[in-house]
């Protein structure tokens, strides 16, 4: 086998920031009449402050045409997928990669931001381009999977690009109830962005080798969370029965992708899961019989950016590279959680730099 490509490097990028409970108050709460279930799950999100391009106190899309908001889309996310972008290729040479992978499920467009931005950001005419769409809060790990596959395959660096934006698709009060006000309460819009390099370059700086993957998808509970194209943007539905469902799926996942490597839950030194909510890092740390604070970096990047679907769980692992000390070999395992309902796993392992 070659060696595992490696990701060399990770950045993110959000708008303005959002005071939550100041939307709450000045916003939400008036489409409720004063509701105290609404009230106290909008505080039962784990969300401070967030970020969106748009502030429905200012300007309220909730109903506006999907056409209009893919057009707002084309407008926000190119430059704030180009500042994730900026803050990634540091390690890399954009005239160098190979393959520029994005993924979305907030907005869409022909010619779509990997078009735009590989010419932004001057990679090469000639770079590979994929687009992800649809997949939801776990796209980014089938995406890193790409890339790195790519990377190691082809010899050539490889970038993703998750970009969400999320504030535009406010749905109308009359839309959904309590189900749509949790979906309200948790999402908000970020990019972050990774770069990949192929693990057999003579120098090399340090980071996580992609080694292995392990997933599921459970059709018979995929009405608990759908991502409905409408005629007023994309409606979220999402179940109170979700951490549940999860729950009978997670353990098992993990078990199958470390016991192909002589591990267990007790070798991963590292835990960047998904913020999906809170109750479902509960559920992860419970049914993982992980540490009181292995999930502490999930509940942070939760508290102060909101779930930014797939851009969340880079966040996550850029966070815990920056704030955990990692030894040479330590296990980092990536989690995410999406429509299917689908559970998606990444085994890494820290390597230091080579020379």
């Amino acid at each position: 086998m070659s060696t595992p490509s490696r990701l060399v490097s990770l950045a993110h990028a959000v708008p303005a920031e959002m005071n939550h409970e100041g939307l709450w108050t000045d916003h939400f709460a008036a489409q409720f009449g004063g509701d105290e279930r609404a009230a106290g799950l909008w505080r039962a999100a784990g969300v401070t402050t967030r970020h969106g391009v748009l502030d429905p106190r200012v300007e309220d899309c909730s109903t506006w045409s999907t056409g209009e908001r893919m057009r707002r889309f084309m407008i926000e996310a190119p430059l704030l997928g180009k500042e994730a972008l900026t803050g990634v290729l540091g390690p890399v040479d954009p005239v160098d990669v190979g393959l520029f992978a994005v993924a979305s499920c907030t907005g869409y467009a022909t010619p779509g931001l990997d078009i735009v931005l590989s010419r932004d950001t001057g990679m090469a005419d000639s770079v590979q381009r994929l687009g992800i769409g649809h997949m939801g809060c776990y796209a980014a790990l089938p995406g890193l999977l790409s890339v790195a596959d790519f990377a190691r395959a082809r010899s050539r660096p490889a970038v993703l690009l998750c970009c969400e934006l999320t504030s535009l698709h406010v749905q109308p009060a009359s839309s959904g109830g309590l189900e749509q006000l949790v979906a309200h309460s948790l999402f908000a819009d970020a990019a972050a962005a990774a770069a990949v390099l192929p693990g057999d370059l003579p120098d090399l700086p340090a980071g996580l080798e992609v080694l292995d993957s392990e997933a599921v998808t459970d059709p018979d509970t995929s009405e608990l969370m759908t991502w409905d194209v409408t005629d007023l943007g994309f409606r979220m539905g999402l179940s109170p029965k979700v951490p549940d469902a999860l729950s009978r799926h997670v353990r098992g996942v993990v078990d199958r992708l470390l016991g192909r490597h002589d591990a267990t839950v007790h070798d991963v030194a590292g835990w960047a899961v998904h913020p999906g909510g809170p109750r479902i890092l509960d559920v992860v740390a419970e049914r993982c019989e992980l540490a009181p604070d292995a999930l502490d970096v999930s509940r942070r990047v939760l508290d102060q950016n909101g779930n930014c679907s797939s851009a969340t769980v880079l966040m996550v692992t850029e966070e815990l590279l920056a704030t955990q000390e990692l030894a040479p070999g330590d296990l980092v395992l990536l989690m995410a959680f999406g429509p299917g309902l689908t559970l998606y796993t990444v085994l890494t392992r820290w390597a230091p730099a080579t020379s």
